[in-house]
């Protein structure tokens, strides 16, 4: 498997990226590239090319899901997997999540200190790749 080390981080809240960003970094030694917006990602993912993408549900102009669509349909993206997080954590809204492609979904709020174990436990449930 390969070994998870760069992480892109889309989110609209400034705040939001710089916690995780800091907890990602010095917790979890990760490198982490920021963008504050779904339109940008598809960019942001190209030039930095990240082996995860973490990214917010709600963010205005176009949301989680839209971007996840707008990922996949892109060449040389397709394959990079996204973990959403989001307050909205119902068992419905996590399935639907899910069932768009979604790795998993990290719950907001969340807690700085165990982020980046959760993104790697997450991570390490990856199936085996070719």
């Amino acid at each position: 498997m390969a070994v998870l080390q760069r992480i892109l981080l889309v989110d609209d809240e400034k705040d939001i990226r710089q916690i995780a960003r800091l907890s990602l970094e010095s917790l979890g030694g990760f490198h982490i590239d920021e963008c504050p917006s779904g339109l940008e990602a598809p960019a942001a993912a190209t030039r930095y090319e990240p082996d995860l993408i973490l990214m917010d549900v709600m963010m205005p102009g176009q949301d989680g899901p839209t971007t996840l669509k707008a990922l996949r349909a892109a060449p040389g993206l397709a394959h990079i997997p996204v973990i959403f997080m989001t307050a909205k954590v119902q068992p419905q809204e996590v399935a639907a999540l899910r069932n768009l492609g979604a790795l998993d979904v990290i719950a907001k709020p969340f807690d700085p200190m165990t982020l980046a174990q959760t993104v790697r436990r997450i991570w390490d449930g990856l199936p085996q790749q070719a």
